[in-house]
């Protein structure tokens, strides 16, 4: 019922999503380059969680709320592409890498997963990826609705959760080789640049209607 272009659409948004610097992936480096690998794992089970508080709220609340108030639905749609847009051109000016060493006071792992669940909860990336980018590969016509919106968002949590876990294994070595190779950084930034606006560009543009729940 969810079909392979929808699964491959959410995929590629993800993965560009989760590659472009942001609170989740400045917040996981520095806490795995700062007080190690286990920091850096403890952190990401917050953000994990965080990612399935947005999957079960979007998919239980937010399509009804956006379904009776469809104006409220436009205006979501199209602040997500003004955000999108904005990252795409923070993407290619940037000029600083999330694998940059900080130095960071120690932190227990109560106070690591509670902060990675807050930074993810209060990250708009992952509040405009929830309800302004996924809902767009939703097909109501294929029937099953919140199974779609849970199948989808569950793509997206498998991409983001595999990608920050390497992140937080190689990030060390990571942030040595991006020290003494800066054209990959600008490589990067285009790419991300490139991707994100061009999804700015289909959320904008996309006429559909808010799908019921």
């Amino acid at each position: 019922m969810v079909s392979y272009s929808a699964v491959l659409g959410v995929f590629a948004v993800a993965l560009a999503l989760v590659l472009t610097p942001g609170p989740n992936m400045i917040y996981l480096v520095s806490r795995s380059i700062s007080q190690g690998r286990r920091a850096g794992f403890v952190s990401l089970a917050g953000v994990a969680i965080g990612f399935l508080i947005y999957l079960t709220a979007t998919n239980l609340g937010l399509a009804a709320v956006f379904t009776a108030v469809p104006a409220l639905y436009t205006a979501v749609k199209l602040a997500g592409a003004a955000y999108l847009a904005w990252l795409a051109v923070q993407a290619v000016r940037g000029t600083v890498s999330a694998f940059e060493p900080t130095e960071l006071q120690q932190d227990s792992n109560r106070r690591l997963f509670t902060t990675g669940l807050v930074t993810n909860l209060l990250n708009p990336k992952i509040a405009i990826m929830y309800i302004s980018v996924i809902p767009q590969f939703v097909d109501p016509a294929a029937g099953h609705i919140l199974l779609q919106g849970f199948t989808l968002g569950g793509v997206q949590i498998a991409v983001a959760v595999a990608v920050n876990l390497a992140i937080v294994v190689l990030a060390g070595s990571i942030a040595r080789f991006l020290a003494v190779r800066p054209t990959w950084l600008r490589v990067q930034r285009y790419v991300m640049g490139t991707v994100l606006g061009l999804l700015a560009v289909r959320v904008a543009t996309d006429g559909g209607k808010p799908v019921p729940a």
